[in-house]
């Protein structure tokens, strides 16, 4: 390995236990992991794009601010019982300010060799970022790899925290340290990718947030991933014994699809290429992922942008019984007459959502939601003067009027913005135990596309014709699952299969068209990618611009699409008998 990093063992897999999967995921989950089993890395993820909006604002109240405050809470608890064990801790907690949190773990007195890695920041350099930025961002940060963490845990450290590094990066770090990878071993790093991928958020790896809920027979909270790197970069994922929850193929799948866009995964220390990953069953709750490959990473990185956009309120109006679409018509331009009309505001999304029935058994099977939201650059503009205004219609407007919420008062909201940046433009570096900086090196990128290193090859179509005969009627999701997230202000929903005629029929029948068709309204003009990945009998439909300028920003009662693959799911379709059983 370059650097003079050696492994910490010879060729015994490394077990990589994931702790947290968001800002405000399960504290009891580091002491879980740490006393369920043998681990040799702790490692969490807290930063999602929304997070880092969060961090600034705090760090706008309080510069010594700007981490997640839960892993300090958490490193409280179990860094002494890390250190006896000799568990390392890797963690991406530091956010906007990785050297706060260092010095304050340092400052619980535990004698920890702490490192912190960081120059992902880039609200001082704006300049080299595509497409230019205009204004001042909150927040402005590239995504790093795992070399960093590697270098720090070869120096000696006992916790590393970071930057915005990629999830993925804090399985790639301590891998690629463990096993004294090159930064061209790229089949390998590809591996670490993909088990990083799997276990980055938590308990959706163990039968969290699953389609297939009749196959988790034990109901208790799930227990928290391991992955188990092999020195090839193959592994085993898996979860401590006697813990809920249940790890499959199945589940394993449902989390690799998880926010994804084209097979060709780009990243800072390799392209991963999710069209040559194999899953198998191991043994009980244990599933091996192998025959990833990679190649070269892009030559420039991941940038997320955050922007002030303003303010914003929303007001949901309840509707009851007969002409809901006449009430809600009716409500919205007494409302807005009321407001001195739609113009006073920057930006106005008004959405009836159907819940009732007709000849409802009970009353809230009657109703629906009239859901208003104003947006401007003044507060006072869509503050309790929008709120407020609602309730003049309580006595003077529908039959039935009443509201969700009383009157509320304004919020700010964010603005995310994807770009780029050159790699020459960002000085990835690590501050090891001491104080020592070192800058870390970037490995060799990719000239021209994207495509798998030499002798690798993707799977074929299944084999299998697709089936034939009559059809009936039935929910897309009596043969497939799925699983949807947030990418920016595009979705995406993975959709998987469990049997090769199932995916050979999927495969054919979900097409870009097809998709926007059962998506509805909202997908009707907006561009839909669908892609194959044959090897997990799976397809990935990406819905681009459903979520405006992202989860901050979105109107959608959903913002970050978590419900979207559900939704599609529940589409009733002309399904071949002979799937149905």
């Amino acid at each position: 390995m370059t650097g003079g990093i050696t492994p910490a063992e010879s060729d015994r897999p490394i077990r990589i236990g994931n702790c947290s999967g968001f800002y405000g995921d399960r504290l009891r989950a580091a002491r879980e992991m740490v006393e369920g089993g043998p681990i040799d890395v702790l490692c969490g993820d807290y930063l999602a794009e929304l997070t880092m909006l969060i961090l600034a604002k705090a760090q706008a109240k309080d510069p010594a601010a700007g981490y997640a405050r839960t892993f300090l809470t958490q490193m409280e608890d179990v860094l002494g019982t890390c250190l006896e064990k000799g568990i390392k801790v890797v963690s991406n907690a530091g956010g906007l300010n990785p050297a706060g949190l260092a010095a304050a773990i340092e400052a619980l007195g535990t004698d920890a060799k702490v490192a912190y890695v960081e120059g992902d920041d880039l609200r001082g350099s704006l300049g080299a970022i595509d497409p230019p930025v205009d204004g001042k961002p909150v927040s402005a940060n590239a995504y790093l790899g795992g070399w960093g963490i590697a270098e720090a845990l070869a120096a000696g450290a006992d916790v590393v925290v970071t930057g915005r590094v990629t999830d993925a990066s804090l399985v790639v770090g301590p891998a690629a340290w463990w096993h004294g990878w090159d930064r061209e071993d790229f089949d390998a790093l590809a591996g670490a990718v993909v088990a990083g991928h799997v276990i980055e958020c938590g308990p959706q790896a163990t039968g969290g947030n699953y389609a297939f809920l009749d196959e988790i027979t034990d109901r208790r909270y799930p227990g928290f991933p391991i992955a188990e790197v092999a020195v090839d970069g193959s592994s085993v994922i898996t979860k401590h014994p006697g813990t809920g929850g249940l790890v499959s193929v199945g589940t394993v799948t449902a989390q690799l699809l998880y926010e994804i866009a084209a097979p060709a995964y780009l990243g800072p220390d390799c392209t991963t290429h999710f069209d040559t990953i194999r899953l198998e069953a191991d043994g009980e709750h244990r599933v091996a992922i192998s025959g990833v490959r990679g190649s070269a990473p892009p030559p420039t990185l991941k940038v997320a942008l955050n922007d002030a956009g303003g303010y914003r309120n929303t007001m949901t109006l309840v509707l009851t019984g007969l002409d809901i679409e006449a009430k809600a018509a009716f409500a919205e331009e007494l409302l807005f007459d009321v407001l001195g009309g739609r113009g006073r505001f920057a930006e106005v999304d008004v959405r009836l959502l159907r819940f009732d029935t007709p000849d409802a058994p009970a009353n809230e099977r009657a109703t629906a939601h009239l859901r208003i939201t104003v947006k401007d650059p003044d507060p006072r503009t869509v503050g309790r003067a929008f709120s407020n205004a609602t309730m003049e219609l309580a006595l003077g407007g529908y039959a039935g009027f009443h509201t969700t919420t009383p009157p509320s008062a304004e919020s700010a909201y964010g603005v995310y913005r994807p770009a780029a940046v050159p790699r020459e433009a960002v000085t990835h570096t690590v501050v090891l135990p001491g104080g020592k900086r070192r800058v870390v090196a970037d490995p060799p990128v990719a000239t021209a596309g994207t495509g798998p290193a030499a002798g690798s090859s993707t799977p074929a179509e299944s084999e299998h014709s697709r089936p034939g005969g009559p059809t009936r009627p039935a929910p897309l999701g009596t043969v497939c699952g799925a699983r949807s997230g947030d990418k920016g202000g595009d979705a995406n929903i993975g959709v998987w299969t469990r049997s090769d005629e199932a995916y050979a029929w999927l495969r054919a029948f979900l097409t870009p068209d097809k998709a926007r068709e059962l998506l509805g309204p909202e997908a009707a003009e907006l561009p839909i990618d669908v892609h194959p990945l044959p090897n997990l009998r799976a397809l990935n439909v990406v819905v681009h611009g459903i979520l405006g300028e992202g989860v901050a920003s979105s109107t959608r009662p959903d913002p970050q699409a978590k419900g979207l693959g559900e939704y599609l799911r529940s589409r009733v379709v002309e399904i071949p008998e002979a799937l149905l059983g």
